[in-house]
């Protein structure tokens, strides 16, 4: 892997001198040389593509119009005479790496080439990243832009955000924003965790009572688990699959596949409650913790009011599988992506254990015992889900009692797992909570209320997704690492923007600059630059490095 070469003009002088030492690009390109001289990007300057990257100039004017409040004009054509004042979009027919791109910055244009569209789009989201950190700074309708070359491509195939809005609901807009903050970090996977014990968030039109009954609960706790009381307060909601599609299609419109997750067989509290038939023991109600203040009525089966695992999980039963069937067969409809994540984390077997037809399911199957039982529920949900063209994504207990044949292991016990699922020629995603668990504290004295853990901003830098462990052959395995976002301490927007940033733009260049060239100090010292780009997205964000 080439490693990042830094050449600085020695002619430069002025202000155009100042502003190439302010370029502050996340992640760090694999290729950059400054040159002396500078563009002068102004409001007449126009955007030159012809119809294969047509969809990216569009894009750009997206996020000038977000970012700055005007738009370009857009020419489909090259002049006849010799461009000038123009950023031109170059869709190169090659076999190059669709998602490499090349940005020259001459004294009169700016050319991003690539071979795909998506290499396009990221050169765009360097470009934003060389235009001004304040919209004021475009005052006069004129900035400098200084002169240089990038050539660029990611490290890693696979380059992921996680969010979790069963713990607490965020609306359409917030998803946006979300995914624009992936976009601008050149991430292209977003990891959608849309079911939880504590609420249900997709609409199944087969089965509405998930969203009436599974998308609210009657009241949460306070503070820290197991808290000091309950607010009492019924809340909840849910996307619609028009919601949906939207969100998808405005994902795919910034080259980011969204996998959606529907956890099995635990975590599944919320369902239960819609669907009592769910559970091995439907006439139960649902526990209640000692200790958990509880909003609201106990009768029956509850959507969960406080964070942690619970015992009642679903049953094993042709009902149950049916269920799911139905419920991925409209969330495939919804969802183009290659994979499906199924959870498969923290089940506990107690009711499985108890349950006279789990253990006969035991006997039936020749299976050696619950761990086995929980192999066979995924492996049966991941048969279904092959027959339909899709592949399954688990978390790392997946390996308990055997790993399905086709599923990809996502590791967040540490790297274990992951581990063990590349020396079995499994694909694997990285995502240990040690280094890439977002609901960690960023500070040592923390200023709110979190789950608990120290998860500094050197320390996810510092990441790197492939172990020593691995071979060679088995590295390739690691496709790639995602940021999880656990949301049971996050019951507001700013209070996420607060505990993703700065780690986000942190893991970003982990997970796309090349592994020589990533550099703490350098990094660090660019923070400033960075957090002025997070204030002139409107974004809160944790201001302690």
């Amino acid at each position: 892997m080439k490693k990042l070469f830094l050449i600085v003009s020695l002619f430069v002088y002025g202000s155009t001198f100042a502003q190439m030492n302010s370029v502050h690009i996340v992640p760090a390109p694999v290729e950059l040389k400054m040159h002396a001289g500078s563009f002068s990007f102004n409001r007449s300057t126009e955007i030159i593509a012809g119809e294969p990257a047509m969809h990216d100039a569009k894009m750009l004017n997206v996020y000038l119009n977000k970012l700055y409040d005007f738009s370009l004009p857009i020419r489909s054509k090259l002049p006849e005479s010799k461009p000038g004042n123009s950023i031109i979009l170059k869709h190169l027919n090659s076999n190059d790496r669709k998602d490499a791109y090349r940005l020259d910055v001459n004294s009169n244009s700016i050319i991003i080439s690539s071979a795909g569209n998506e290499g396009l789009f990221y050169g765009i989201q360097t470009l934003l990243q060389l235009l001004p950190e304040t919209k004021a700074e475009l005052a006069d309708n004129t900035f400098e832009i200084p002169q240089l070359s990038i050539n660029d491509y990611p490290r890693f195939q696979y380059r992921g955000m996680h969010l979790d809005v069963g713990r607490h609901f965020f609306g359409v807009d917030f998803i946006k924003k979300y995914i624009d903050y992936m976009a601008y970090n050149k991430f292209n996977t977003f990891h959608w965790h849309l079911t939880e014990d504590q609420g249900w968030r997709i609409e199944i039109k087969r089965y509405p009572r998930l969203t009436s009954v599974g998308g609210f609960r009657n009241g949460t706790i306070i503070g820290h688990y197991p808290g000091t009381g309950n607010d009492s307060m019924r809340s909840g909601g849910f996307y619609t699959q028009n919601q949906i599609k939207e969100i998808v299609k405005y994902a795919q419109d910034r080259f980011i596949t969204i996998i959606p997750e529907i956890e099995m067989p635990g975590h599944s509290s919320a369902a239960i409650a819609a669907y009592p038939q769910l559970s091995c023991f439907p006439g139960e109600p649902t526990a209640v913790k000692d200790g958990t203040a509880w909003a609201g009525s106990r009768v029956g089966k509850q959507v969960q009011q406080a964070w942690g695992v619970f015992p009642d999980v679903f049953c094993p039963s042709e009902y149950t599988f049916k269920f799911l069937e139905n419920v991925l067969d409209e969330v495939m409809k919804l969802f183009p992506s290659k994979y499906i994540h199924i959870g498969g984390d923290e089940c506990p077997k107690t009711a499985w254990k108890r349950s006279a037809f789990c253990q006969q399911l035991i006997k039936e199957k020749n299976l050696k015992d619950e761990e086995g039982l929980q192999s066979y529920f995924i492996q049966r949900i991941e048969k279904y889900l092959n027959s339909k063209g899709r592949n399954i994504i688990g978390w790392d207990e997946i390996l308990e009692g055997g790993l399905a044949p086709n599923a990809t292991v996502m590791s967040w016990r540490g790297e274990e797992g992951g581990i063990a699922a590349a020396h079995q020629k499994h694909n694997v995603i990285m995502t240990p909570g040690s280094y890439v668990y977002f609901d960690h504290s960023q500070v040592k004295n923390t200023d709110s209320v979190n789950i608990g853990g120290y998860l500094p901003l050197e320390k996810v830098y510092s990441y790197e997704p492939v172990p020593k462990e691995l071979s060679e052959a088995e590295s390739k395995y690691v496709i790639g690492a995602q940021g999880n976002v656990w949301t049971e301490y996050m019951g507001n927007t700013s209070k996420v923007e607060y505990m993703i940033f700065p780690r986000m733009s942190a893991l970003s260049e982990v997970l796309w600059s090349p592994k020589d060239s990533r550099n703490w100090d350098e990094f660090s010292n660019e923070l400033p630059g960075i957090h002025k780009r997070y204030e002139l997205w409107g974004t809160n964000y944790c201001k302690t490095p």
